[in-house]
């Protein structure tokens, strides 16, 4: 299997892609990039503008604020999709706990993507509706919280 295809297969995992087609994912996989991190790599600092949505490809990264240990996230797992649609400042830091291999979606190109896809656009939010209900369950004690790894 191709490695933009399992990237697709990795993308549909992301809630803000989960209603795309799978040509849409491998479009989406075009424009993504990949990179190889050592332990002890910033992936986000709290407070700086947001301006990527990153996917854990391997290994493991922590998601804190200041002491406080929010999440672990591995393989599979993302972080900062929001700030794909904000580019709001980020809530915490996600630091590298192992070398990891992220892939990596910046807003530019997500904005590209936006405007040379348009049916992209409405997937895109149909995903987003899902997991703000998703969230309003989970708020009103309906759904329990996913659990974090660790």
């Amino acid at each position: 299997m191709s490695r933009r295809r399992e990237l697709a297969q990795t993308l549909h995992a992301v809630p803000l892609f989960a209603k795309c087609t799978p040509r849409e994912l491998r479009t989406v996989a075009r424009f993504v990039e990949t990179a190889q991190l050592p332990a002890g790599t910033h992936l986000v600092r709290e407070g700086e503008d947001g301006d990527a949505l990153f996917v854990i490809l391997e290994g493991e990264a922590v998601v804190r604020t200041g002491d406080r240990v929010l999440a672990r996230v591995g393989e599979g797992d993302h972080v900062g999709e929001l700030a794909l649609l904000d580019g709001e400042p980020r809530a915490a830091d996600v630091v590298a706990e192992t070398d990891v291999k992220i892939a990596v979606l910046g807003i530019r190109m997500f904005r590209t993507l936006i405007r040379e896809l348009p049916d992209l656009a409405e997937q895109l939010l149909a995903g987003l509706a899902g997991e703000l209900r998703a969230a309003r369950a989970r708020a009103d004690g309906r759904v329990p919280e996913p659990a974090a790894e660790g």
